[in-house]
């Protein structure tokens, strides 16, 4: 199933059709955009065997949202489990950009949902340097891989529907 790009002003937004008559859940994620001292991009991969969507496309670290959690606890703990990295909320800027987005999820129990996802995000800014932390982050949870990106990468790496447009809407990528 191929996602199409939503033409909707906001351009962090994916859309993809419900074509199975799958039952709807609504997800509220928050994730990170995580930059080193010295500008680089925390960025990861997804485990598919975990359930991960688009394994082959780099993503800030984050997920959904538990009962009862703020986004701001989210994201915390998210990226704990995600890339070792401890965070408080001190640290996080919520970026004005909400995504909108909807793909076919498999839950813990086997089911398939349609999940119709909004997309939080917060600005985070390390005060070490990408190499003093290459020994910090570690992938955990679903991720299988870290990595990080200059930001002259940004706009020329696979990232997962919508990714690119986030980053040229905040301004991390310039056209």
């Amino acid at each position: 199933m191929n996602p199409l790009r939503s033409s909707e002003p906001n351009k962090g937004s994916v859309q993809i059709g419900n074509a199975g008559n799958l039952r709807e859940i609504n997800r509220d994620i928050a994730s990170a955009v995580i930059f080193s001292s010295d500008g680089y991009v925390l960025m990861g991969r997804k485990d598919p065997k975990e359930g991960g969507v688009y394994p082959n496309s780099w993503h800030i670290p984050g997920g959904g949202k538990e009962e009862g959690e703020s986004l701001e606890q989210t994201v915390i703990r998210e990226v704990g489990q995600e890339t070792g990295l401890p965070l408080s909320a001190d640290q996080l800027t919520p970026v004005p950009i909400v995504g909108e987005g909807s793909a076919v999820k498999t839950l813990s129990t086997g089911e398939q949902v349609w999940c119709k996802m909004k997309f939080n995000r917060f600005e985070v800014r390390l005060n070490k340097t990408a190499d003093e932390l290459k020994g910090v982050v570690k992938p955990g949870d679903d991720l299988v891989e870290l990595r990080w990106f200059a930001p002259n990468e940004l706009a020329h790496v696979e990232q997962i529907p919508g990714g690119r447009e986030f980053f040229i809407q905040a301004g991390y990528i310039t056209e």
